[in-house]
């Protein structure tokens, strides 16, 4: 039986299970990855660049509902709490992910709520959300999956609420790394569905998603890049 079978437990998806048990799944992996040294290597660097470029475009107005898209390693989720008095709902499909953020969170507990879903398929409420926000989610997911997430923010996002995106950016034919075969070779490896995603039109899909929720963005969203269009931080604002 290959390895990755021993983690298709309790609804992990086939695709993570099967191409990221090493990273998000076995108990040794978690530990690992959540050092914030690790974690800035990983991307070049650039994490407290991308984490303040996130912060700064969260929604602050008093009484906003944030929506974060799965855990993620590292200290976007405390930061965020404390950038912010409102609540943070956060989901995801791993328990030991879930785990290892409450004990980042204890001290702000009361407005940090756990949830064990798959951003595939939320079971919270239409227009539950002011904004959601997701951390380099998108590119570990298959095309399918991605679409599935795409059509679940449209719906848990209310009219004049915002998305909140950091990922990498569109395909960096000009980059130095891109440009180096062996460089391309080893990440394809490890992020196997990140080429599928570097041609995607983010906004594009976007708001195909929300037409079919009747919503429809206010305008161009605020897009900032980072590390010379590697990385990006997008803000999708939506109309009332």
């Amino acid at each position: 039986m290959p390895l990755y079978k021993k983690f298709l437990t309790g609804g992990i998806p086939d695709y993570l299970a099967q191409h990221y048990w090493w990273a998000y799944l076995w108990e040794k992996s978690i530990w690992f990855f959540d050092h914030q040294p690790i974690i800035n290597a990983i991307l070049f660097g650039q994490y407290d660049t991308l984490l303040n470029k996130t912060l700064s475009r969260v929604e602050d107005k008093p009484g906003a509902r944030l929506l974060q898209l799965t855990c993620v390693y590292g200290k976007l989720t405390p930061s965020l709490l404390h950038h912010t008095d409102n609540e943070v709902h956060l989901c995801d499909v791993a328990v030991g992910q879930l785990q290892l953020a409450r004990g980042k969170t204890q001290d702000v507990a009361d407005r940090c709520h756990l949830a064990r879903m798959n951003a595939e398929s939320l079971a919270y409420a239409d227009n539950a959300f002011d904004q959601v926000i997701l951390f380099f989610l998108f590119h570990e997911m298959p095309a399918e999956a991605r679409q599935h997430v795409y059509e679940e923010i449209a719906r848990v996002l209310r009219p004049g609420g915002s998305v909140l995106i950091t990922e990498y950016g569109e395909t960096p034919r000009h980059h130095l790394l891109y440009r180096l075969p062996p460089f391309r070779w080893i990440l394809a490896r490890l992020e196997p569905f990140l080429p599928g995603f570097w041609g995607e039109d983010v906004e594009k899909k976007l708001i195909d998603s929300l037409s079919r929720r009747g919503k429809t963005l206010k305008g161009p969203p605020d897009i900032q890049h980072c590390f010379y269009h590697f990385y990006r931080v997008m803000r999708f604002d939506l109309s009332r």
